[in-house]
């Protein structure tokens, strides 16, 4: 099993919205790192901490289950789309996704300034200087770490 951070805005898709829906498509990745680890590295049951970013308090809010394999993200063939890619084809496409199923939400959300204070974290890819990946390696000790602050 593998753990990840999933960022997103919560403004235009929270953990709420993912509670309500039970199971979404991570539809939009247009990073090819952030591509890859879904690609290459995430598989069904994978866990996810659902990171609220671009908010008044960023902060792990919740978590999911990666709940499917990775597929070509439809989004990229759609010209209606903002996330519409030209150079993508259907024989050939250039992002996929997964999607990620609620488990639960966390009873606060575990603040970006609180994980930066924690010797414990300082090799989190999330702290590292200039991280700005929206799907991210979570180790299984950093996992287990950051859900004890709760």
């Amino acid at each position: 099993m593998n753990y990840w951070l999933m960022k997103t805005e919560p403004d235009e898709f929270g953990i709420d919205d993912l509670k309500t829906r039970k199971t979404e498509p991570w539809t939009g990745v247009r990073n090819y790192q952030a591509r890859n680890y879904m690609r290459d590295g995430m598989h069904k049951g994978d866990g996810v901490l659902f990171y609220h970013s671009s908010c008044e308090v960023p902060g792990v809010a919740g978590i999911a289950v990666v709940a499917t394999a990775a597929y070509p993200d439809p989004t990229q063939f759609d010209p209606g789309s903002t996330y519409f890619d030209s150079g993508s084809s259907r024989d050939a496409p250039r992002w996929f996704l997964v999607d990620v199923k609620f488990k639960r939400k966390l009873k606060r959300v575990i603040s970006l300034a609180e994980l930066k204070g924690r010797k414990e974290l300082k090799d989190m890819v999330l702290l590292r200087p200039g991280s700005r990946l929206s799907v991210q390696p979570v180790s299984k000790a950093e996992w287990d770490f950051v859900l004890s602050l709760e």
